[in-house]
């Protein structure tokens, strides 16, 4: 029965895998600025395909749409895996976000991960979602940094998590931030030289 059990498990795994990983590649931010006639995003400013690009478009809704579906990719992926339980919803959720970040379609470069990442988090521990914003907006307005601000939410969540009892979880997002905070290298050198731009600011 354990033998059964894992010849069922790897291809299960595999399965959310992929299915995560095509979820979360789909890119948005590039889709919904071509559909709006404002070009390639990856053009523009940081050339990033993530919904703080976009709003450099000067286009506020089709930045909120950006977000709200980058997010949603990875609240699916986890949501629908984990009705075969916790640790495939895991595994589609990791995939949603290394798909959002890497995806094949365009030559593996994505965004930075933060809205997928928050997104994930509604799938697997929605609870904490609210927290989450809570500590961003609490940054944001000490801070005045966006970068900044989704560099401590997503530092103090693996923390938030284990001690709420989520434990596989708070493993997951513990690997998600490391993984966005080098994805946010760029923004991390700016802040310390003190040229990265403020919420408000044009750059």
């Amino acid at each position: 029965m354990d033998l059964f059990s894992w010849q069922l498990a790897l291809p299960a795994t595999i399965l959310c895998l992929v299915f995560g990983y095509l979820l979360g590649s789909i890119p948005f931010g590039l889709i919904l600025t071509r559909m709006a006639g404002l070009g390639d995003v990856r053009k523009i400013g940081s050339g990033n395909i993530g919904a703080t690009n976009v709003l450099r478009t000067g286009n506020k809704k089709l930045a909120a749409a950006t977000l709200l579906l980058d997010a949603l990719k990875g609240t699916a992926a986890a949501a629908i895996a984990s009705l075969w339980g916790v640790e495939a919803g895991i595994a589609a959720g990791l995939a949603a976000f290394l798909g959002h970040l890497f995806p094949v379609w365009l030559s593996f470069k994505g965004g930075k991960g933060v809205a997928t990442y928050i997104g994930v988090l509604l799938g697997l521990a929605p609870l904490m979602v609210p927290a989450f914003a809570a500590i961003w907006l609490a940054a944001a307005k000490i801070t005045r940094y966006s970068s900044l601000s989704a560099l401590i939410a997503t530092a103090v969540m693996p923390i938030a998590l284990y001690a709420t009892g989520y434990g596989k979880v708070a493993l997951l997002f513990a690997l998600m931030t490391v993984i966005t905070w080098i994805k946010h290298r760029a923004n991390i050198q700016r802040l310390l030289s003190g040229t990265e731009s403020r919420i408000g600011e044009k750059g």
